[in-house]
C-alpha cells in the first residue's frame, strides 16, 4: 500500500506520462519464497486494483532481475552499479535549496510589509513618542538585519556545498544541473542583496525623518520658550520711563534699566544659541529648512529691536540724568552767588582793600559759573529729543541770567573804588661803576652770547636725563607690577586650590559627613576633582617660588616658564576630565553636602566656579606673557619671553585639541596608539575611489562632505561633527576613516582653488580633495604633513635598528655588568646608525634609538 501510494505521489513530479514501472521488492519481506510463475506480488495487485493505477508495473525479485531492464552503466551505487548517486544527499540538497528560496521570498514579503508599515506610519506630536517610535522601529530594522544576515550566510553556505558537489561530479550532464543550481542560489542571493540595499535606503531616509522631525519639536519648543522670554523682556523694557523727573529717580530707572538689561544680555545670549542651532538644522539639510529660517529670523529681529530700545532708553535716561545735573548745579550756583551778594558788607567797600577783596570773591565764583547753560538755545537744540515739561531750562536759564547779571552789576561798583588810589613814588639808585674783576674774567667763553648757549644745552641735556630716567622708571614700574600682579594672583590660586582640596575633597572622607554625602559622589572625588591634588603640589612647591624668585629679576620670568614647560602638562589631564568631572556636579549639585561646606568656607561661589580656576588660570598666563613682552626692551629676554608664551599658546591648542580627542565615537581601537594630536579642524571633503561601483557613487555627489579632520603623528582621521541637543551642548565626532601616515601622499596645489590640496592613499586608490576654509589653514595642515611624511624614513630606520639590536642581544654575549664583549661591539657597530655607535651598554643604546624615534 505504501509503495503504491509513493508511485502515486512520484506521478505528479513528472512531466509526460509514465510507461513502466520496475519495482524492486526487498529481500526478506513476509514470504521469502514468491511464487515463480507470476512476476508480480498478490498484494500489489490487489492495490494496483484500488487505486487504479493505469501503467505497467513488474514485481523484481533481485538487482540482477532489474539489469535486463536497465543497464549497469545508467544504475546509482545503491544498485551495486557504477553511477556514484545517492538519492539522500539529492533529496537533501533539493530540499535545502527550495528552504533558501522560500526563506528568501518569505525575507521579500517581511522586509515589504515593514517598508508599508513604515510609510503608512502616522507622525504623533509629542517628541517621548517620536524618541519611542524611532527606538521600535530601529529595534526591529536591526532584527530584520540580522536575518537577512543570517539567510545572506546560509546561501553562501549552500553555494560552498554546490561548488564541492559539482567538483565531484564526472559527468557534463550532472555538472550542467549542478551548475544551473548554483545559479539559482546565486540569483537569489543577489536578490536578497539588493532588496538589503534598497531596504538599508529606505530606512535610512525614513529614520533621517524622524530625527528631522524630532528635532523639529524640540527646536519649535525652545523658539517657543524663547519668544515669550524675550516678549516678556520687551514689555518690562516699555514699563521703564524714558525719561524721570528727578535725579535720584533717573538714577533709580538707570538701574532697574542695567539690571533688566542684564537680564537680557543672559536671554539674547542663550536666544543665539537657540539661532545656532537653527543655522546647524539647516545646514543639515532639514526638510523644514524655510521654517527654521523663519523662526532664526525671528528670534534674531526680536533680540535686536530689544537691543535697540535697550541702548536708545539708557541713552535717553543718561542724557535726561546729565541736564537735571546740569540744571540742579547752576540752580545750586545760584543760591550761592544770591547769599554771596547779600552777606558782602557795604561798610568794608570803603576802603580800596575791602573792595579789592570782595571784587576777589565775585571773580572767583564767577569763575565756577555754569558755562553750559549760558546759551538756552545751543541746550535746547542739544537735549531736545529728551525735553518734557517737567525739565524746566527756561525757569533755570533766567534765574542764572539774572544773577549773572546782578554780580556783572556789582563788579562795577566795586572796580570803580578799587580805582581810586594815590601813586607811590619810587626812589631810583645811581648806576654803579663797572667791577674790574669782572673785566678781567671777560672771555668769549663766558660772554652774554656763549653764556646763554651753554646754558640751553645744559638745560637740554637735563631735560633729556630726566626723559630718560623717567622712562626707565616707567619701564621698571609696568615690569614690577605685572610682576608683583602675576605673583599675588598665584597666591590667591593656591590658596583657593588649597580650600577645595580641604574644604570639598576632604570633607568627602569625614565620617561625620557620611549622612549629607549622595550615593552617587562616594567613591567619586578622583572624577569630581580630577588631578586637581597634583596642580596643587606643582605651583604650591615649584612654580610658585619661581615667580617668588623673580621679584628682584623680573626679566627671569620667561626662563622660569621655559623650565616648568613640561610641567604644565598636568592640566591636560584635568581639562580631559571636565566634561565627567561636569556631569557628575550637575547629578549632585543640590546635595546637603556641597552646601554645608560652602557654609563652612564661607564661599560666595559655588564648588563649580572653583573647578574652573585652572582653566581660568591656564589662560590668564599668556596674558600676563604678552604684557610683559609689551615693556621688554631686553632683546635676549624678549626671546624667552616669546617662546615662553608660545609654549602656553601651544599648551592651550593641545588641550583644546584633546578636548576635541575625547569627543571621538565610533573608532575600533586606541587612539593613543596613533600619537600625539597635532591639529584638528573641519573641512570640505571629496572622495574618489579607483573602483569603478564606488567612483560612480562617488561622482553622483555634487556638494562636499563635511568633515572633522584630527592630524596624528602617526594616522589622519576623517569624522564627521554631530552636535547633540544636550543641556551642555557639546559635539561628538563620528568616526568614519583613518589614514596610516605610512600610505599617505599629498599634492599641495590644485588648480582653481587655492585653498585646496590633496590626500592620496595606498597608491591613489583613494583620492581625498580637500578645502581648507581658508589659506593660512591651508599652509598649517600642509607643513604639519610634510614634517610628518619627512620624519617617516627615519622613523623606519630606528625601528630597524631597535630589531637588529633585539636581535643581536638575543644571540650575542655580554658581560652581566652591562658591557658588550670585544666579539660583540664590531656587529654593533656594522647593525647600528652612527649615532648609537660611541654608545657602550644596553641601556646607553637602547636610550638613544628611543630619542632616535
Amino acid at each position: 500500500y505504501m509503495c503504491t501510494f509513493q508511485l502515486l505521489k512520484q506521478t505528479t513530479s513528472f512531466p509526460g506520462n509514465l510507461h513502466l514501472v520496475l519495482v524492486l521488492r526487498p529481500t526478506g519481506l513476509l514470504s521469502s519464497a514468491p511464487s515463480p510463475s507470476s512476476s508480480t506480488d498478490l498484494g500489489f495487485r490487489f492495490s494496483q486494483d484500488d487505486f487504479l493505477l493505469k501503467m505497467p508495473v513488474v514485481m523484481l525479485r533481485s538487482v540482477g532481475d532489474l539489469l535486463r531492464y536497465i543497464d549497469e552503466n545508467h544504475l546509482a551505487s545503491d544498485f551495486t552499479a557504477k553511477v556514484e548517486y545517492c538519492q539522500s544527499d539529492w533529496v537533501l540538497l533539493r530540499s535545502s535549496i527550495e528552504t533558501f528560496a522560500v526563506t528568501v521570498k518569505e525575507i521579500a514579503q517581511l522586509l515589504q510589509s515593514f517598508g508599508s508599515e513604515l510609510s503608512e506610519t502616522e507622525l504623533p506630536d509629542e517628541a517621548n513618542a517620536i524618541e519611542f517610535l524611532v527606538h521600535s522601529h530601529t529595534h526591529r530594522y536591526r532584527q530584520m538585519k540580522d536575518d537577512i544576515r543570517g539567510v545572506l550566510k546560509e546561501g553562501r553556505l549552500l553555494s560552498s556545498n554546490l561548488e564541492t558537489v559539482k567538483a565531484a561530479k564526472r559527468e557534463a550532464e550532472e555538472e550542467r544541473e549542478i551548475q544551473a543550481d548554483m545559479d539559482t542560489v546565486r540569483r537569489l542571493l543577489a536578490q536578497l542583496r539588493d532588496m538589503e540595499e534598497a531596504f538599508d535606503g529606505f530606512f535610512e531616509k525614513h529614520h533621517l525623518k524622524l530625527q528631522q522631525y524630532l528635532q523639529l519639536l524640540h527646536y519649535e519648543t525652545s523658539f517657543q520658550q524663547m519668544y515669550e522670554v524675550l516678549e516678556h523682556l520687551s514689555d518690562r523694557e516699555k514699563e521703564i520711563a524714558s525719561v524721570g523727573t528727578t535725579v535720584v529717580q533717573t538714577e533709580q530707572l538707570l538701574k532697574d534699566l542695567e539690571t533688566l538689561d542684564k537680564h537680557a544680555q543672559e536671554e539674547m545670549s542663550r536666544a543665539q544659541v537657540v539661532i545656532l542651532h537653527g543655522h546647524q538644522l539647516a545646514a543639515n539639510h532639514h526638510y523644514a529648512l524655510a521654517l527654521i529660517v523663519q523662526r532664526c529670523n525671528e528670534l534674531r529681529h526680536l533680540c535686536d529691536v530689544l537691543s535697540t530700545a535697550m541702548r536708545s532708553k539708557r541713552a535717553s535716561l543718561t542724557r535726561s540724568r546729565d541736564l537735571m545735573l546740569r540744571l540742579e548745579e547752576a540752580l545750586r550756583w545760584c543760591d550761592e552767588a544770591a547769599y554771596l551778594l547779600a552777606s558782602q558788607m557795604v561798610d568794608k567797600f570803603q576802603t580800596r582793600e575791602g573792595a579789592q577783596e570782595a571784587l576777589q570773591y565775585l571773580s572767583s565764583h564767577q569763575e565756577r559759573a555754569p558755562s553750559a547753560l549760558s546759551s538756552q538755545d545751543h541746550l535746547s537744540l542739544e537735549f531736545e529729543a529728551i525735553l518734557t515739561p517737567q525739565l524746566h531750562i527756561t525757569m533755570v536759564t533766567e534765574k542764572l541770567s539774572t544773577v549773572q547779571s546782578m554780580i556783572r552789576n556789582r563788579e562795577q561798583c566795586l572796580k570803580k573804588l578799587a580805582d581810586v588810589q594815590v601813586r607811590p613814588i619810587q626812589l631810583v639808585a645811581p648806576r654803579p661803576e663797572p667791577d674790574q674783576t669782572l673785566i678781567r674774567c671777560k672771555s668769549p667763553l663766558f660772554s652774554p652770547k656763549h653764556g646763554t648757549i651753554h646754558i640751553f644745552s645744559l638745560l637740554f641735556i637735563w631735560q633729556y636725563l630726566v626723559f630718560s630716567q623717567h622712562f626707565l622708571f616707567a619701564y621698571f614700574c609696568d615690569t614690577l607690577h605685572i610682576i608683583k600682579e602675576l605673583i599675588a594672583t598665584e597666591r590667591i590660586y593656591v590658596d583657593e586650590l588649597l580650600s577645595v582640596l580641604l574644604g570639598y575633597r576632604a570633607e568627602m572622607e569625614d565620617p561625620s559627613m557620611a549622612n549629607l554625602l549622595p550615593s552617587a559622589l562616594r567613591s567619586q572625588k578622583d572624577v569630581l576633582f580630577g588631578n586637581m591634588p597634583e596642580i596643587y603640589q606643582f605651583h604650591s612647591r615649584i612654580f610658585f617660588r619661581d615667580l617668588q624668585s623673580c621679584l628682584e629679576t623680573p626679566e627671569r620670568v620667561g626662563a622660569c616658564f621655559l623650565q616648568r614647560k613640561e610641567k604644565f602638562q598636568v592640566y591636560e589631564r584635568y581639562c580631559q576630565n571636565k566634561p565627567c568631572s561636569e556631569l557628575l556636579w550637575r547629578q549632585c549639585a543640590e546635595s546637603p553636602f556641597f552646601q554645608e561646606c560652602q557654609k563652612k568656607l564661607d564661599h560666595k561661589l559655588g564648588l563649580d566656579s572653583y573647578l574652573l580656576k585652572p582653566i581660568q588660570r591656564l589662560t590668564k598666563y599668556q596674558l600676563l606673557l604678552k604684557e610683559l613682552l609689551k615693556h621688554c626692551v631686553e632683546e635676549h629676554y624678549r626671546c624667552e619671553l616669546q617662546e615662553a608664551l608660545e609654549s602656553m599658546l601651544e599648551l592651550l591648542k593641545s588641550v583644546n585639541d584633546s578636548m576635541h580627542q575625547i569627543a571621538i565615537t565610533g573608532y575600533q581601537g586606541d587612539l593613543s596608539q596613533l600619537g600625539r594630536v597635532i591639529m584638528q579642524g573641519s573641512f570640505s571633503v571629496w572622495i574618489s575611489h579607483k573602483r569603478a561601483a564606488v567612483r560612480m557613487k562617488e561622482l553622483a555627489r555634487f556638494k562636499p562632505m563635511q568633515r572633522h579632520l584630527f592630524l596624528y603623528e602617526h594616522a589622519i582621521l576623517f569624522c564627521k561633527r554631530r552636535d547633540e541637543d544636550n543641556h551642555d551642548r557639546t559635539p561628538f565626532y563620528s568616526f568614519k576613516s583613518c589614514l596610516r601616515m605610512s600610505a599617505v601622499g599629498i599634492t599641495e596645489t590644485i588648480k582653481g582653488d587655492v585653498k585646496k590640496f590633496e590626500i592620496s592613499y595606498s597608491g591613489r586608490e583613494v583620492v581625498y580633495l580637500i578645502q581648507a576654509p581658508t589659506v593660512e589653514a591651508k599652509v598649517a595642515w600642509m607643513t604639519e604633513i610634510q614634517k610628518i611624511l619627512t620624519n617617516q624614513p627615519r622613523l623606519h630606520q630606528g625601528f630597524c635598528s631597535l630589531t637588529r639590536f633585539s636581535t643581536l642581544m638575543d644571540n650575542g654575549q655580554h658581560h652581566p655588568s652591562g658591557i658588550f664583549t670585544e666579539t660583540l661591539l664590531p656587529e654593533l657597530e656594522r647593525a647600528l646608525p652612527k649615532e648609537t655607535r660611541k654608545c657602550k651598554t644596553p641601556v646607553a643604546i637602547l636610550s638613544r634609538l628611543f630619542l632616535l624615534l
